[in-house]
């Protein structure tokens, strides 16, 4: 079964969705609205795409560009209803063997709905082949109105349906499949005679039905394929969807999600099995996670790899490799470029970007690595700063292997420590230390007896060290 073409109509204004964003564009589960569109059509492996724009025209196609280069957009310059939108797309086009119209906003629909409505389509050699669901609130949607015989009669918009119409709960879903010479011959006969004095694509059902064509209604089981996003409400309504969708096929798939209901994977992320994932993470974009590691609870990965069996626990990473037996937290904060290779450890309160951590190596606690390269089995002792930027340029700070961090160093950029070294506590390093040398960079301490009770007298402090002073003296 060969699909020839599919549109895509995203050319709405989305007035209701009150944004300067294009409503295609706004993103649930990891893509926009009609990039969920496009990889469900994309499945069906079609010959053609072709995606009706209008409104925010050059955002929606530097968007398409990008997620479906082989598409070609059609501009919509005057709203005219989705059967102007139609006409558009098809012009220029062989009318020849199926096409598929979809709507651009039903981020819910699926391949396999799709797939079987062309194949019940061809299957019963129908010259037009609606899917349709029955929905508990119709309201908005267009009614299916059958014959006696369960045929499809036609298809009848709200706004000009009766009360009798109106109480039917058999809705249209927009996706349509038809034989594409028919529908070339029908769509020219499309008038503006309705409320809204546009040209719907509906009306093409009753063109093609009145001219001797066979019409299938083809109803699906679950309704919530179908819903369109026209609010900001209707948006959370799907992402909330979707989520419940993705964990539902992970969780089958052998992924332990604890709290699915606080729990949110986009789409485009990947989770092995044996993958467990506790409340409150949000995993996104095409963050992939390899089998026997524990994320959260609490921890948000956008575009992260994690390998096998790694822990990454109340942080935040993006853009970060996460080796195998790594462990990540808490309060961890992971910026792009950062590579931690396996069994190294990043504890609480690290920030690290655009740096190495080798294995083996750790940062437990309290310190910020930036561009830095740091070797296998060292240690960074807590509170240290990699100061990588001078105030215009950025530096890079290499440690080697089993070198040995004394805690509140400061490595002043650029700077190496060689394999083996060690700092002193304290200390701030400007200057290379060599293999198996310990660098000391502070000042030397001196003490100032009497200080506080000539500088600071009256105060708490001096009251204290009087009496520490009269009991050495009574002593």
């Amino acid at each position: 079964m060969v699909l020839e073409t599919v549109v895509i109509l995203a050319a709405g204004e989305g007035t209701r969705m009150k944004s300067s964003k294009p409503k295609v564009l706004h993103t649930v589960a990891g893509r926009t609205l009609v990039g969920h569109v496009v990889h469900a059509v994309t499945s069906l492996q079609p010959k053609n795409v072709r995606i009706v724009v209008g409104a925010g025209r050059e955002e929606v196609e530097a968007h398409i560009a990008e997620i479906a280069p082989h598409a070609v957009t059609v501009f919509q310059e005057k709203r005219g209803g989705t059967g102007h939108a139609t006409q558009l797309a098809l012009a220029g086009l062989s009318p020849s063997g199926t096409i598929l119209v979809v709507a651009g906003d039903t981020p819910m629909l699926t391949g396999d709905s799709l797939q079987k409505l062309l194949q019940h389509h061809h299957d019963g050699g129908f010259t037009a082949s609606v899917m349709t669901a029955e929905h508990p609130d119709p309201t908005g949607y267009g009614r299916i109105v059958r014959a006696d015989d369960g045929s499809l009669v036609r298809i009848v918009e709200e706004r000009d349906a009766d009360e009798i119409t109106r109480d039917i709960i058999e809705v249209n879903s927009g996706v349509y499949a038809f034989d594409a010479a028919k529908l070339a011959g029908a769509i020219g006969k499309l008038k503006s005679d309705n409320s809204q004095g546009e040209l719907y694509l509906t009306d093409v059902i009753e063109i093609l039905r009145n001219e001797g064509g066979t019409i299938a209604a083809v109803l699906i089981e679950d309704f919530i394929e179908i819903l369109g996003v026209n609010d900001r409400v209707q948006l959370a309504e799907s992402a909330a969807l979707l989520r419940d969708r993705i964990n539902e096929d992970l969780m089958r798939a052998g992924v332990s999600i604890v709290d699915p209901l606080n729990t949110w994977i986009d789409a485009t992320a990947t989770v092995a099995a044996d993958v467990v994932v506790l409340p409150g993470s949000a995993i996104s974009g095409t963050t992939t996670i390899e089998s026997g590691a524990v994320i959260g609870p609490r921890t948000t990965l956008i575009d992260c790899t994690v390998g096998a069996s790694a822990h990454v626990f109340e942080s935040r990473c993006q853009e970060a490799v996460i080796g195998n037996d790594v462990a990540v937290g808490p309060f961890t904060f992971l910026r792009p470029g950062t590579k931690l290779l396996p069994h190294s450890k990043v504890g609480a309160f690290v920030e690290m970007k655009n740096a190495t951590l080798g294995n083996e190596s750790k940062v437990p606690h309290l310190s910020y690595v930036g561009d830095a390269v740091i070797g296998e089995g060292t240690n960074i002792g807590a509170a240290t700063i990699f100061v990588n930027y001078d105030g215009v340029e950025k530096h890079y700070t290499v440690v080697g292997d089993h070198v040995r961090i004394g805690s509140d160093s400061m490595l002043v950029a650029p700077v190496t420590i060689g394999d083996g070294a060690y700092t002193a506590a304290g200390s701030v390093i400007t200057e290379d230390v060599p293999p198996g040398a310990i660098g000391v960079g502070r000042a030397k301490q001196r003490n100032v007896i009497g200080w506080v009770l000539r500088k600071r007298a009256g105060t708490k402090s001096a009251e204290a060290a009087a009496r520490h002073s009269n009991d050495e003296q009574k002593g």
